[in-house]
């Protein structure tokens, strides 16, 4: 039977807004927070935020904020109960979990054992398939022999995907169309998994046309209690990684929705699950949907599922690794509203979505009804190279999924960002383009609809005012230069801030 624990004090094994983030829930529950951070992260609002704060490398991550060694070792000498490692970074290392474990600490996650089973693609469609739970046709192992993978692929029918067994983010992963262009994709799969992940695994498995990526929430605790929280729609991507998601998905049937969420708690039971975790599904134009993934942590993704059922899943979570029984039950829960959730990350969408990093020299939150923003970063700050670029969350809530999708283009339009390109004026393409209001949308809408030129749209007299005004302001916190022309605000070195200001206004 698990040991109840009262955690005092956490050490967040993190950075920027899931840092920030993790400690508001725990100061309303009373709990103390530790704060690591690497040299380029000394003045980050997650380190001026928690109560103490230690330094543990230099800029790369690998000199800090994967440093497990170094982040228990300070974990210790300041008294800390428990480690929540947050997402990315450690969060689904399960030699971290155990060493976590085995220094007397509490991880906020579920058990190292779970981590390693759901971290391989493989050994997680094994366990889920013990349950039942639907799976896409496949191979039911990993498989380097190409004479015989072709012939699978064969029977399973093109087209087909090759995917890497230990990967993630789109890497490793090679849509094969037919037969005579398998070898050369295989072979590109291996060695991309190898570079990647240090492991060359792959399996096949039948490529989905017109996919939906659904994700469902679930929460467990030690005692085999686990719910579902319902379905995220997570269809919205670039280079196989989400940038707009919402709560409930808007073409789930209620039947399909309590399938699906069956589905995920079986996937959950079948490893022995507690804490807070996502079961992903693929899901094709007739709503049958296929395991695809487990992941071990809290998602990115996870304040719509929050908006929509009034739960804090941080909190749960704290509650959870104290070895409380859980205290939501399935019934309680019903779906208040709509959530919707952009990504404001500091990329190039005209550049194939290349990181731009930068100055936030204008940074200015949205406000009002029904709006919240997860940020890690303020007005004047640097967006460190070394890490992932996303500057915010930005979240809207509303009674239905019209009235989230219009509050979020207004947030977006209350935006300000000057100094670098972000996704904001992707964002709002999406949400203006039929197709996303339709709901009809699936994981190919970018290469469907999306061409850098929809975003080149030309400012009127007025606005062409705003953005030289603003650029002027810009010059006046940085140069003594006085009396600046409207001419010279619009050309040479100030081109950039004009552009950055028309883009996130398109």
């Amino acid at each position: 039977m698990p040991i109840i624990r009262k955690i005092n004090k956490i050490l967040i094994a993190n950075r920027g807004e899931i840092a920030l983030r993790i400690m508001r829930s725990a100061r309303e529950m009373g709990i103390k927070t530790v704060a690591v951070f690497s040299t380029a992260d000394r003045n980050a609002l997650h380190v001026r935020y928690a109560d103490e704060a230690v330094c543990i490398g230099e800029a790369a991550s690998s000199q800090s904020y994967l440093r497990g060694d170094k982040i228990i070792e300070v974990a210790k000498q300041l008294n800390v109960d428990a480690i929540h490692p947050g997402y990315g970074f450690l969060s689904e290392n399960a030699t971290f979990a155990q060493a976590v474990a085995d220094a007397g600490l509490i991880f906020i996650g579920p058990s190292p054992q779970t981590i390693e089973v759901m971290g391989s693609k493989l050994a997680a469609k094994e366990s889920a398939k013990k349950n039942n739970v639907p799976m896409v046709p496949g191979t039911p192992s990993a498989i380097t022999d190409i004479p015989e993978a072709k012939k699978i692929s064969k029977e399973i029918g093109y087209p087909i995907l090759i995917k890497a067994s230990a990967g993630g983010g789109g890497k490793g992963m090679r849509i094969v169309e037919n037969e005579e262009e398998f070898e050369e994709q295989m072979e590109r799969a291996v060695s991309e998994a190898i570079s990647s992940f240090g492991d060359g695994a792959v399996f096949i498995e039948k490529y989905i046309l017109s996919p939906k990526h659904i994700e469902v929430q679930v929460l467990g605790d030690q005692y085999g209690n686990i719910i579902s929280l319902f379905e995220r729609e997570c269809s919205i991507q670039r280079r196989h990684q989400k940038v707009i998601e919402e709560a409930p998905s808007p073409i789930l049937t209620p039947a399909v929705r309590e399938a699906i969420g069956k589905a995920a708690v079986e996937v959950a039971k079948s490893c022995n699950y507690y804490n807070a975790g996502t079961v992903e599904f693929v899901m094709d134009t007739n709503l049958n949907f296929y395991f695809l993934e487990m992941n071990t942590r809290l998602q990115v993704e996870h304040p719509v599922t929050e908006q929509i059922t009034g739960v804090d899943l941080v909190k749960q979570q704290i509650k959870v690794a104290q070895g409380e029984v859980l205290e939501i039950k399935q019934e309680d829960l019903q779906i208040l509203g709509h959530a919707m959730e952009v990504r404001v990350y500091a990329e190039d969408p005209r550049n194939n979505f290349l990181p731009d990093i930068g100055n936030l020299a204008t940074y200015v939150r949205p406000q009002g009804a029904g709006v919240r923003v997860d940020d890690g970063f303020e007005q004047g700050m640097d967006i460190p190279i070394y890490y992932d670029p996303m500057i915010a969350k930005l979240v809207t809530f509303g009674k239905d999924r019209t009235e989230a999708i219009e509050r979020m283009k207004r947030a977006i339009d209350e935006y300000q960002i000057v100094g670098i390109e972000t996704t904001l004026p992707f964002c709002s393409f999406v949400l203006n383009h039929e197709e996303f209001v339709s709901g009809k949308f699936d994981t190919g809408f970018v290469g469907k609809y999306f061409t850098p030129a929809v975003l080149d749209k030309k400012l009127s007299e007025s606005e062409e005012k705003v953005a030289a005004a603003l650029v002027a302001t810009f010059l006046g916190e940085k140069k003594t230069t006085k009396n600046a022309t409207k001419s010279n605000l619009i050309t040479g070195k100030n081109t950039k801030q004009i552009s950055n200001w028309r883009k996130n206004r398109a």
